[in-house]
């Protein structure tokens, strides 16, 4: 059973407490950057069908990427701000609804920031992934100095290894997240399981 104080807070506790609320424009602002995301898939997904016909295979495979990546990030925004409301903000309060996400019931700074790592790790592995189908293209000259309907790439020797050097150093943040994670929570939690 919680406890539920009603001793009002003194007024500079009460201000700094209250401060939470200036970052209901910053989670407002992620929602509109997921309508956003919404118009970009489907644009994409309209550059699909209606080339169709005339892509190539690699060239669908990479709209198609494309589309699971905006999706990937779409997930992103909806954990970040529904996440973020519920841990910094205030509670959502949606215990009962047939629609709450799973995750939302053991949500903390925590857990957070390492599904955001997890997250984050799956949006490059599939820039990774995109890099690496237009890989075979490497020593064509870039698109950008070549006139239209001559053959080109979008990356470069030097690119795709920063790339990969920058995928590898996500996934051993996201290591470095949950050991710290598991350090610092770890030996809490085996502690209330011995008594």
């Amino acid at each position: 059973m919680v406890v539920v104080s009603t001793k009002p807070l003194n007024p500079l506790p009460s201000l700094i407490f209250s401060s939470r609320w200036l970052q209901l424009p910053l989670y407002l602002g992620l929602i509109v950057a997921q309508g956003v995301y919404v118009i970009l898939f489907v644009k994409e997904l309209w550059h699909l069908i209606h080339g169709a016909f005339e892509l190539r295979e690699q060239e669908v495979m990479l709209i198609v990427l494309g589309l699971i990546d905006v999706v990937m990030i779409s997930n992103l925004l909806v954990m970040v701000i529904v996440g973020g409301y519920e841990t910094f903000v205030s509670r959502l309060r949606l215990e009962g609804h047939p629609d709450q996400p799973e995750w939302l019931n053991h949500v903390n700074a925590s857990v957070l920031k390492v599904k955001l790592a997890m997250a984050i790790i799956g949006i490059s592995s599939i820039h990774l992934l995109k890099t690496f189908i237009e890989a075979g293209a490497l020593g064509l000259p870039l698109c950008g100095s070549v006139e239209a309907g001559v053959s080109c790439t979008n990356s470069t020797t030097t690119g795709v290894m920063w790339q990969t050097i920058i995928h590898c150093v996500f996934i051993l943040s996201a290591i470095g997240i949950a050991w710290t994670d598991r350090l610092m929570y770890g030996g809490v939690r085996d502690e209330h399981e011995a008594h």
